[in-house]
């Protein structure tokens, strides 16, 4: 039996303990990130961000939920921005529940939510928000790589 076979068979309560974890620390990560202004929204604002400045992104979330998983534009935007972010060794998670991370993030001030199909945390000059948080999810996207899942899913904590 190999390695990633004896992990597969990992119990399905350690799995979801490992996903609450995650989910708890993306939350804590985007909380942080938002006070610190190093948060960019949107898939075509982190477009640009990856463009201009690749080094300042550290991490990455695509959402998506049912109403925008046959949005063909979209997927090939995430399937781009993916494979940015493996060239340039981005930890990337996939969330499928876009209303609560839009929760999260808040709303613009026109009042209107914001795009939250695409959320890069950036790097700032003072990283000291940096932490736990980050280190969890780092985690969590090494493991579940050595498992083959390249974008893990993310379930985030209900409120």
């Amino acid at each position: 039996m190999t390695l990633e076979e004896l992990r597969g068979q990992e119990s399905t309560t350690e799995a979801s303990d490992r996903m609450q974890c995650a989910g708890g620390a993306l939350e804590e990560l985007l909380v942080s990130a938002k006070k610190q202004d190093c948060l960019t929204v949107g898939v075509y604002e982190s477009a640009k961000v990856m463009n201009v400045d690749p080094d300042s992104v550290a991490f990455c979330v695509l959402a998506t939920d049912e109403e925008y998983e046959c949005d063909i534009a979209l997927q090939i935007h995430f399937t781009l921005i993916q494979a940015f972010c493996f060239d340039n060794d981005i930890n990337v998670v996939r969330v499928n529940d876009i209303e609560r991370l839009a929760d999260i993030l808040g709303s613009e001030e026109s009042g209107e939510p914001k795009d939250a199909h695409c959320i890069l945390v950036t790097s700032s000059e003072d990283d000291s928000w940096k932490g736990s948080a980050l280190e969890k999810l780092s985690v969590f996207c090494e493991e579940s790589r050595s498992v083959y899942e390249w974008v893990p899913a993310i379930t985030l904590p209900e409120r």
